[in-house]
Parts: C-alpha cells; sequence; structure tokens
C-alpha cells in the first residue's frame, strides 16, 4: 500500500509541474517571428515567416522589473509610427535607458558623452543617419543630442544599416512594450537563448 500512494503522489506532482509549465507557456509567453533583417547577425528574419528566426517572448519579466540595457524586447509601434500606418510589432535591442543624455556623432552611439561599445552589432559607420531614417517626414531623432523622458526606452536593431528604428523615430514608452525576447525555437540548429 505506501509504494501505491507514493507512486500516485509522484505521478500527481509530475501532473502538476506539467500543467503549471503549460500555463506559464500560454499566459505569459509569446510567440514571434522575425520578418526584417534589422537585428542581423542576432536574429535572422526576412518577410517570408517559414524562413525567419522564430522567438519566443516573456511577458511577465516587465511586470516586475525594467528593461536593462542590451534587452531585446519585443514592442507595440509607438504613436510617431502609428501615424506612419504602422501596426506590427517591432523587435530591438534596448540601448539607452531613462534619463540617460544619447547622441550620435560619426555614426556613433554616445551615452552620457561615452560610446557605446558595439562589438556585438554591425556597424552603422557606412550609412548616414539621414540615409536610414529617409522614410521619415522630419529630421530624425537623433540628429541632435536627446535626454531620454522617464518610463522611456531607446531602442535600435543590431543591424544599423538596415533598421528603422529610435534614431528615427524617437523612444519606446514602456507601456508599449510586450516583452523581452528569450529564447529562439527556429531553426533548430540555432535552438537557444538569446542575448
Amino acid at each position: 500500500m505506501p509504494s501505491i500512494n507514493r507512486k500516485m503522489i509522484i505521478e500527481g506532482s509530475v501532473i502538476l509541474v506539467f500543467w503549471t509549465i503549460a500555463a506559464y507557456i500560454l499566459i505569459f509567453t509569446e510567440r514571434r517571428w522575425i520578418p526584417s533583417g534589422a537585428m542581423e547577425p542576432t536574429l535572422h528574419g526576412t518577410p517570408n515567416q517559414w524562413e525567419a528566426d522564430k522567438i519566443i517572448i516573456d511577458k511577465l519579466k516587465y511586470k516586475f522589473s525594467k528593461p536593462q540595457r542590451g534587452d531585446i524586447v519585443v514592442f507595440w509601434p509607438t504613436e510617431e509610427l502609428q501615424k506612419e500606418q504602422y501596426q506590427d510589432a517591432f523587435i530591438k535591442r534596448v540601448i539607452a535607458l531613462p534619463g540617460e543624455n544619447v547622441q550620435l556623432q560619426d555614426g556613433k552611439v554616445y551615452i552620457n558623452n561615452k560610446p557605446l561599445p558595439e562589438e556585438n552589432y554591425l556597424s552603422s559607420r557606412q550609412s548616414t543617419l539621414i540615409d536610414v531614417c529617409s522614410s521619415g517626414p522630419q529630421l530624425p531623432f537623433l540628429a541632435k543630442p536627446q535626454i531620454i523622458p522617464a518610463d522611456s526606452y531607446l531602442v535600435l536593431g543590431d543591424n544599423r544599416n538596415n533598421s528603422y528604428d529610435s534614431r528615427c523615430w524617437g523612444v519606446v514608452p514602456r507601456q508599449n512594450i510586450i516583452g523581452r525576447a528569450v529564447f529562439r525555437f527556429w531553426p533548430v540548429n540555432h535552438m537557444g537563448g538569446i542575448r
């Protein structure tokens, strides 16, 4: 008899753990695919969703903590982007935090007068800010130094030459952030955590 009760407890525990994990995944995560090359080389994107990287985002993390520099976030279009008829979510890397002074000089991002280390990103020195931001109706956001407002974040694509990002249209309010990209599940040969 004791071994039957023990077996039932173990089976019940396994089932409870399984359903807890399943509920977490269903409620607090979301699957997305990468629609453009703006996050190369970190994430491969293409308009054909069958060829693009597919990721999981954690929607719970930022309920309890703030985005940090280097986080890859998925967010809804800002008011500025909505005016340009953008409706789909964006994915970019957090570069500057609330209260920081940001400027662009000779294609390099400076935060509080210190250059941003960019060893993980493709160089932005090949294209000018005007080239990258040519689809916007006004001067690019980082055409002059900016202080990042409270509860807002400056985000850039890792492929600086091919990313329509905060340099052009400004900051992302925290309320627009859906979650943090945490795991790539496709293609299988690149499966793993995202940094």
